[in-house]
């Protein structure tokens, strides 16, 4: 007697999540991207093909999807928002298996502006450090005054501003002041 056939969709979804739990290995994984409005998010209901579509997330934060209504997504990593969708189609249908992807990191990006060649916005897709902002900003122009450059951010209602010498970074001396940029941080070049 042969065994049954499984299908080959399942086979490979079987493979795919084998091989991303082997990847993941016991090595801890970070807290993840923090979602941000502006962001675009790919939802997917797995077997549900009217239950799949691009996401906006809205300025409030928030964002709606059939059979989940209305959620607030923004500061939720894609693990997080994936669970809370989950639980809320799982009351419709009781197997869904809900995919989030990141689409477009619309909402999540740093500033800068001064004394640069392209001053603009610039997405924060991945870990983006001072030195990177300013060289996607084109550089410095011959004007600028490079050894006082600041980084401002803000937590909440507070803002702080960092110093950063380009200098010191350019000839390899205190590197850890070349350091991440965050989303809504603002590279400000005198």
């Amino acid at each position: 007697m042969t065994p049954p056939r499984l299908p080959p969709t399942l086979i490979l979804t079987v493979l795919f999540l084998f091989a991303m739990q082997s990847l993941a290995g016991d090595t801890p994984v970070a807290e993840g991207y923090a979602l941000h409005p502006g962001d675009v998010v790919q939802v997917v209901v797995w077997k549900e093909p009217e239950l799949q579509s691009e996401v906006l997330i809205r300025p409030d934060g928030g964002m709606a999807f059939p059979l989940a209504g209305e959620m607030h997504a923004a500061g939720h990593t894609v693990a997080q928002l994936t669970a809370a969708l989950e639980e809320r189609i799982r009351k419709y249908v009781p197997d869904a298996v809900v995919t989030v992807t990141v689409k477009s990191v619309g909402g999540s990006q740093v500033f800068v502006i001064g004394k640069v060649n392209k001053p603009g916005a610039f997405p924060l897709a991945g870990p983006l450090d001072v030195m990177q902002a300013l060289s996607l900003a084109g550089g410095a122009t011959p004007f600028a005054d490079t050894n006082s450059i600041r980084i401002l951010r803000r937590d909440g209602a507070r803002q702080s501003s960092i110093a950063f010498r380009y200098g010191d970074a350019e000839h390899g001396r205190k590197l850890e002041h070349n350091i991440l940029l965050q989303s809504g941080d603002t590279v400000v070049v005198p």
